[in-house]
């Protein structure tokens, strides 16, 4: 066991605008603002338009690590927005 005892430590990650997000939450986020079928439109991610729940985009998203990409971006494009 480390002396500093740092190794329990969440590492801190200055370059990544998502770190602390859990990715249910961005999903809910992006679902209430733009609904499942917008979301489906603006992803081109087609799960999202197949009667979807939250679970099944979750593992989808768990699973595909581009479709994932999208949706950190589009949850960080859309909180930029929202700041100024």
């Amino acid at each position: 066991m480390d002396a500093d005892n740092t190794t329990n430590q969440p590492q801190e990650q200055p370059n990544n605008p998502t770190h602390g997000v859990k990715l249910v939450d961005m999903l809910e986020f992006l679902v209430a603002k733009y609904g499942w079928e917008e979301l489906e439109t603006r992803t081109n991610i087609h799960i999202f338009g197949n009667n979807t729940t939250i679970k099944s985009s979750l593992n989808f998203l768990r699973r595909t690590p581009w479709a994932r990409e999208k949706i950190e971006g589009m949850f960080y494009y859309d909180m930029r927005k929202m700041k100024g």
